[in-house]
């Protein structure tokens, strides 16, 4: 038997108020509001404080010729109470600002991040970040290139960035899923995504040529 899911949408939303509790780099917003309910009817009003940090990229960059991805590392201290090093292993990233499309921020954060250019760059899909707290939505990429360029340390001084580049066979990235050395979202969604879709992908590449 076909289960049939609920069809809320938006407007079953009533936003009452918001307000800024802090307005800097970042924002961070409470929202009073109610919503319709399963069983009929609408909730009492409800009330949660939200981070905006606008939208963001993540791309893979991966080399079809040497099989190889081309990772960062980075320190992150949002990992320091629950992991053994800040230092992560991630995907090259970057906030989405305004007028810019998510397939410009990939190559500027690809020079920024890993000196590498992408000659070719799949949208893969996009996800909510964690959307309890925050309405930041990821846009996820595979970018091709030549991983022979990726070398050294990069990054914007004046974004304190300190920016490792690695370049990775693929069987150690699907060594560091199963064994949990990447343990962040957007490396590993990219990933899964990429071992998921290979032969396609690469299928796509090579027509486009």
């Amino acid at each position: 038997m076909n289960k049939k899911f609920n069809s809320f949408t938006s407007d079953d939303v009533n936003i009452t108020n918001t307000e800024k509790l802090y307005d800097g780099f970042f924002k961070m917003v409470r929202y009073d509001f109610s919503h319709k309910l399963f069983a009929g009817g609408w909730s009492e009003t409800v009330r949660r404080e939200i981070f905006e940090r606008g939208h963001a990229v993540a791309v893979l960059p991966y080399d079809p010729h040497t099989e190889e991805f081309v990772l960062i590392e980075q320190v992150r201290i949002g990992a320091l109470p629950t992991s053994d090093t800040p230092w992560l292993i991630e995907v090259v990233a970057g906030i989405i600002d305004e007028g810019e499309t998510p397939e410009a921020v990939c190559h500027r954060e690809a020079s920024e991040e890993a000196g590498i250019e992408f000659s070719q760059l799949t949208k893969a899909l996009s996800y909510l970040a964690s959307p309890g707290g925050t309405t930041e939505r990821i846009h996820v990429f595979v970018g091709r290139t030549d991983a022979t360029q990726a070398h050294g340390i990069h990054g914007l001084a004046e974004e304190s960035e300190d920016i490792r580049v690695h370049r990775v066979a693929e069987k150690d990235a699907w060594q560091w899923l199963q064994n949990g050395q990447i343990d962040n979202a957007a490396a590993i969604i990219a990933l899964q995504w990429f071992f998921i879709h290979k032969q396609t992908l690469l299928e796509n590449w090579h027509h486009s040529e």
